[in-house]
């Protein structure tokens, strides 16, 4: 059956109609494996929420389970493309789910800025108006929202214009490295590939330092905390789940970069490279949306 996957690679869409055969692998363990994980990773979050001891472990050995998966499954899949398994209608399945993907990404996106504009247009207005002036005489119905009651005094905003405006700039210039690495890998020249989509990883590693960095001087000297009320909370939810997602494209760009330099991918087939670049120009659109609407405004 390999052989007879390896003869006809075209893609498009008469190459799918003239497929006759669609690729469906092996039962695998890894689902399997990849539950076990979560379930350890929960109960290690619910107990480490509630002071037991076996917490940490328990995420340790679910996290470790974790990795075990990804490794493997994705080594699976490697494997199998490299096989020539995957040809059109694989291609077209690929390309349609990582659609999907992304697009139940927009919509986990569209909920923290949903709950931004509800906190920033509606409730925060709201308590400041006239009916509640008896209750809270002394809040100031103002974004960034600094003072409420019940919460501790002298924490500042985050400005927009230090780390966040340096991250903003290495996110839309490693946006760049990314293309100029494609159009390397559409034109042949493989060095040209390795060295931007290498540049790109390093600008991801990059912006992970200065966020981390960015978090500590909020925290220790901005006093800005997770307990500073409605505008602490907006802040390092959405920033922290973009920042998660730029760990998880820097890793997935890494693991491209890995297989580029084994010899991997051509100017026809590569899609493995596409998902990726995909994924990290979503995550550079997210940035700007969050440096205009949590830094800027």
């Amino acid at each position: 059956m390999q052989g007879h996957e390896v003869a006809d690679n075209g893609h498009g869409a008469d190459a799918a109609a003239r497929q006759t055969r669609y690729y469906v692998p092996s039962p695998s363990r890894w689902p399997l494996v990849g539950a076990l994980a979560l379930f350890c990773l929960g109960l290690g979050a619910a107990f480490a929420l509630n002071g037991v001891l076996v917490g940490p472990w328990s995420l340790a050995i679910g996290a470790a389970i974790f990795v075990w998966m990804l490794v493997g499954w994705f080594g699976d899949v490697v494997r199998e493309s490299r096989a020539g398994a995957y040809r059109a209608r694989e291609d077209m399945s690929f390309r349609w789910g990582m659609g999907w993907f992304i697009f139940s990404e927009v919509m986990f996106f569209a909920a923290f800025f949903g709950a931004l504009y509800y906190v920033r247009v509606i409730s925060v207005p709201e308590l400041g108006d006239a009916a509640h002036k008896l209750l809270y005489p002394d809040f100031n119905p103002a974004w960034p929202l600094v003072t409420a009651p019940g919460l501790p005094a002298g924490y500042q905003a985050m400005g927009a214009w230090g780390l966040p405006a340096l991250n903003t700039a290495i996110l839309l210039t490693s946006g760049a490295t990314l293309t100029w690495a494609h159009w390397a890998l559409l034109s042949g020249r493989r060095s040209r590939l390795l060295t931007g989509l290498g540049a790109t990883v390093l600008l991801g590693v990059l912006f992970l330092l200065l966020q981390a960095y960015e978090y500590r001087h909020a925290m220790h000297e901005l006093g800005l905390t997770f307990a500073s009320g409605a505008y602490g909370m907006t802040f390092y939810m959405m920033t922290g789940f973009h920042g998660l997602h730029v760990l998880v494209g820097t890793l997935i760009l890494a693991v491209i970069w890995l297989r580029v330099a084994r010899g991997d991918f051509d100017a026809r087939h590569h899609f493995g490279f596409e998902a990726a670049a995909w994924y990290w120009h979503f995550v550079d659109v997210v940035w700007l949306l969050l440096f205009v609407f949590v830094y800027w405004l």
